[in-house]
Order: structure tokens, then C-alpha cells, then sequence
């Protein structure tokens, strides 16, 4: 009798050694990606079912076992309605355990949004697409959304303002009010330094304006070491009621965006952004101006010039002068620079 018991006991120490090993085998030894392979990133959009989870983890290589997949999300309390959304980095050497915790609580992989000199709120819906989870349908829906806009303290034509060109890291899942959320914070430190809305002040400009002004800066000259005077040319202008005058802004007004050239056509454009047409700041910014011309504005050169010709001489540089007769001569400087170079 005893030794039948010591062989059942025998049996049951097998058996369980077995089914230890075959756990440890199924479940916490395998990697979902071995560690001599590069990481693998997923993106679980909002209002996911587990279903589709899984079909994602399948069809990126990482579930070659299902069966114990779906026993182990259930036994972890990962599956739910919806599944949890978000970007998640599965780095090499995880387990099937891992990648369930992973999904489930781990930490999302950010995504790093960049924004430079766009012309349009539609333009950086695009790009911000190709980045965050929702497409630029739903962000320009956001961006022309005017009740929204007029409760952040924007219209359709300043609602441009808002964005300062850099780096944002954010979430993929973000939304497209959490987006604006987060530009609206990055705006207002972005006045708070550097004594921006002070200087801005000084100007008698709001920071609306101020970006206004800039982004026509930003599309008269590529030199950051001319920007200073450029912008108090305008400046001088604003001061004394006279018109603007500038090409990029017709170029706006037309949105012939492609034209190598700034024609009659052009200048005789009936809208308020032609600042040939009418006098003042246009109702909202150009394009989104770099930082170097937004601050080439609220530090400004003092001077008293009013009239500014490019060179012609290939560098991007232009002359500036006081009066008309002079603002001439330099067109005529211009016009010979240009048939040396053979331009014309």
C-alpha cells in the first residue's frame, strides 16, 4: 500500500512538473520578440475591441501562440470595451506577460509633433496628422470650429497666432482639444519669456499683431541679420498710417502660392490681406513665422526708413532708405544687379 501511495505521489510531482514546464514554456519563458530583434511599436486607435488588439499583435509577428494570449488578457484584467488606446514600444527580450502589462498600464511611447513655417491652419492640421492618432478632417473641423475658437479668445483669421513653430512631444492618442489645449499652454509660455508681452506692449501691439507683422517679415527676406530693420520698416509704416505695401501679402490675398513673381495681377487683388488695398496689419498672419522674426518684431531697429529694395546681387539681402527718390536709386541698383546676372 505504501509503495502505491510513493507512486502516486511520484505520478503527481511528475505531472506537475510538467505542467510547470509546460507553463513556463507557453507562457513566461517565450518572447513575443527576441532579443537580437529591433522593437516594435503599436498604435491601439480609441473605441478598439480586443479583437482588433489582437489582430494587430498578429499581424505584426508578435502572437504566435493566441490561445494563451487570450487566456492571459483575461486572467490579468486587460480586456475591457473599449481597449485602452495609445502608441506602445515593445522592446526586444519581452514576454507574452510583459506585452500584456505593457498594454494594459506600461507607459506610452511619445511621438515628437513638429511644427515649422506652415502658411494655413489647414496646412498644420496636415502635418500634425502624420503624427497624432486623429486625421486632418477632424483636426481642421476643430481648427474652423468658430464657437470653439471665439472661447479660446480666437477667430478664424488669428486662430494661426496660436502656434509657435518647435518640437512638441506628445501622446499619439492626444485629441484634437487636447491638441489645442497643449498649444494654448506652449503659447502662453512662449509670450511669458523673455519679456516678449512686455516688449510687445511697448510697441503698442498685441501679441496677435506681433505675429502678424512677423510672418510678413518671415516672407520678405530669409536673413535673420536683416529682420530687425525689415520689421521696423513696417513698423514705421503702421505708425504713420501709411500703407504696408507688402508682395507676400497679395501673393496671400490671390493664393497663387506657386508664382515665381509678384505682378500687377497680383497687387490689384481685392481682399483685406492685400496690403496694397488697404492700410494697416491684414485680419490674421500670412504663415506661421520662425521665432527668429517674432522676435525680430518685439526688438525691432529703430531707424527711418521707409522703403527697403532687394539688392539683386543673389544674397537675399535688400537696401533700405529713408525716402522715395533714394528708394529709386536702389530699384535701379536692383534692376542692373539683375541684368549682370543675366535675369533679365
Amino acid at each position: 500500500m505504501l509503495k502505491v501511495f510513493i507512486r502516486l505521489l511520484a505520478a503527481i510531482l511528475v505531472l506537475g512538473l510538467l505542467a510547470g514546464g509546460y507553463f513556463y514554456y507557453k507562457v513566461l519563458d517565450p518572447k513575443v520578440i527576441a532579443s537580437s530583434e529591433p522593437g516594435v511599436f503599436i498604435e491601439i486607435p480609441h473605441g478598439s475591441r480586443f479583437a482588433d488588439v489582437e489582430a494587430q499583435l498578429k499581424d505584426k509577428g508578435l502572437l504566435k501562440d493566441p490561445a494563451t494570449f487570450q487566456l492571459l488578457a483575461q486572467r490579468m484584467g486587460y480586456v475591457r470595451a473599449p481597449m485602452r488606446s495609445g502608441r506602445f514600444e515593445i522592446k526586444p527580450g519581452t514576454t507574452l506577460i510583459d506585452l500584456i502589462r505593457q498594454l494594459r498600464n506600461g507607459p506610452q511611447a511619445p511621438v515628437n509633433v513638429i511644427l515649422t513655417t506652415e502658411r494655413e491652419p489647414e496646412n498644420i492640421a496636415a502635418k500634425v496628422a502624420r503624427f497624432i492618432e486623429p486625421d486632418s478632417l477632424q483636426l481642421v473641423t476643430l481648427f474652423q470650429n468658430e464657437s470653439y475658437l471665439d472661447s479660446i479668445g480666437f477667430t478664424k483669421e488669428t486662430f494661426m497666432t496660436l502656434f509657435i513653430p518647435n518640437s512638441y512631444e506628445f501622446f499619439w492618442n492626444t485629441q484634437p482639444r487636447g491638441f489645442v489645449e497643449r498649444m494654448l499652454k506652449e503659447n502662453k509660455l512662449f509670450w511669458s519669456k523673455d519679456q516678449r508681452s512686455q516688449k510687445a506692449e511697448k510697441l503698442g501691439l498685441s501679441h496677435q499683431e506681433v505675429y502678424t507683422l512677423a510672418s510678413i517679415v518671415e516672407k520678405e527676406t530669409l536673413r535673420n541679420d536683416e529682420k530687425q530693420r525689415m520689421a521696423g520698416v513696417y513698423y514705421n509704416r503702421l505708425q504713420i498710417g501709411m500703407p504696408l505695401q507688402a508682395d507676400p501679402t497679395a501673393v496671400f490675398a490671390s493664393r497663387d502660392f506657386a508664382t515665381p513673381r509678384v505682378t500687377n495681377y497680383h497687387l490689384g487683388i481685392d481682399s483685406p490681406y492685400n496690403t496694397y488695398k488697404y492700410a494697416g496689419l491684414p485680419p490674421g498672419p500670412i504663415a506661421m513665422p520662425a521665432i527668429s522674426s517674432i522676435d525680430a518684431v518685439l526688438n525691432l531697429e529703430n531707424h527711418d526708413y521707409l522703403y527697403f529694395c532687394a539688392v539683386g546681387d543673389g544674397s537675399g539681402y535688400h537696401n533700405f532708405a529713408q525716402t522715395l527718390p533714394a528708394h529709386n536709386r536702389n530699384a535701379a541698383i536692383y534692376r542692373d544687379n539683375l541684368v549682370k546676372r543675366g535675369k533679365r
